[in-house]
């Protein structure tokens, strides 16, 4: 082969080598943004799970301070009448 020929083919076997190697770069880079994007879905599922549990979790605290707040209002009511009674026999004396 002439010297020319071997300086072509080598060039020609670098740009080869070169474009491999970007190749390979973005098959990583792909791989590596695939990776990611599954981990975040995991954590976004995870986030999702955790939020519905909290909802549940509040209905059920709201539902709970509502009926305290019925418990203290009979209690209210009670005392009142209690109090009243108290004064009505003291007031007798």
């Amino acid at each position: 082969m002439e010297p020319a020929c071997n300086s072509r083919l080598d060039a020609a076997l670098a740009r080869f080598s070169e474009a491999v190697s970007r190749l390979d770069t973005a098959v990583e880079q792909g791989l590596s943004r695939a990776r990611d994007a599954a981990r975040l879905e995991a954590e976004l599922r995870s986030a999702n799970e955790e939020r519905d549990g909290l909802v549940v979790r509040v209905a059920s605290l709201e539902d709970e301070a509502r009926e305290l707040a019925g418990l203290t209002d009979e209690v209210e009511d009670r005392l009142d009448g209690a109090i009243a009674e108290i004064r009505e026999v003291l007031g007798r004396n």
